[in-house]
């Protein structure tokens, strides 16, 4: 393989021709037309411990707590007896934004820099660890079906939070959906790739995408198509993660790596889509 990754794009892509045959995917209705949608890593600001501007946890799996559990709801998190205690003493850190809470939870993983007791600021990546099992519902979506936003990509879900405080709550309340966190560190050569996906290897920037594993297994190299307002893509990716929201054979979710950049490209993107699996002849 070392040979192939120094080798010139003609050779290499003769090499797939040579040992690869491609296959149309269509959905189970023989339509050919699916989704493109983004994710990304979000890098966040964050602080060990609650303070003034610090006030949102972010929690790792409560003791006890399965893989298959329906647990409390985010509303009886943030409102029941029972489930803050269970949570007391596992929080990670804390954010600033509830928002950026919810989006991070969303993503299932990102990078912090969160501000020791001492003072000293560590770069570390949130990866995930569970959920409270509950299904994710769009807040997005529940912002048109309220008639408040026509646009529900993230920036304008962001500019609706600021001119409307007093209902944040009540939008975060309406995706039941709680994520938890483990906590892992971050040197230099860990943090040039993305979290690792759902099949166990690190995510590559504009490589990797999330597919449906019952429609398209993780590893197989996958041909995206896609033209839209944001992005017209014509490449070579891997199908190495999934997503509670990545159903059906003709969908794809593209990992866009991590920071601001990237969460802008994520967070609008929402175009047609067609893909063709390479598999080995």
């Amino acid at each position: 393989m070392r040979l192939l990754s120094i080798a010139s794009q003609p050779e290499q892509l003769e090499w797939l021709m040579q040992r690869f045959q491609p296959y149309r995917v269509e959905s189970f209705s023989s339509e050919p037309q699916g989704l493109l949608t983004g994710y990304y890593e979000p890098e966040l600001e964050a602080s060990r411990l609650a303070s003034a501007g610090f006030q949102v946890p972010l929690f790792q799996l409560p003791l006890g707590l399965s893989g298959r559990s329906v647990w409390f709801s985010r509303q009886e998190i943030d409102n029941l007896p029972q489930a803050q205690t269970a949570l007391k003493g596992r929080e990670i850190a804390f954010l600033a934004d509830p928002v950026d809470a919810l989006v991070l939870q969303i993503q299932g993983s990102g990078r912090i820099r969160v501000k020791e007791p001492d003072g000293v600021v560590r770069l570390v990546r949130l990866a995930f660890a569970g959920s409270n099992g509950h299904p994710y519902k769009s807040v997005g979506r529940w912002l048109l079906e309220q008639g408040e936003l026509k646009d529900a990509s993230w920036p304008a879900i962001k500019a609706w939070t600021v001119q409307n405080p007093r209902r944040v709550q009540e939008m975060l309340w309406s995706n039941p959906r709680t994520v938890f966190f483990k906590e892992e560190p971050l040197d230099e050569s860990s943090a040039a790739f993305g979290p690792r996906g759902a099949q166990g290897v690190p995510l590559t920037p504009g490589r990797s995408i999330a597919v449906d594993p019952g429609s398209i297994p993780y590893g197989t190299p996958v041909w995206l198509a896609s033209t839209g307002p944001l992005v017209n893509l014509q490449k070579l990716v891997l199908a190495q993660d999934t997503g509670s929201a990545i159903t059906g054979a003709v969908r794809a979710d593209y990992f866009a790596g991590w920071g601001a950049d990237a969460g802008d490209l994520a967070g609008r993107l929402k175009q047609g889509l067609r893909i063709w699996v390479l598999w080995p002849k």
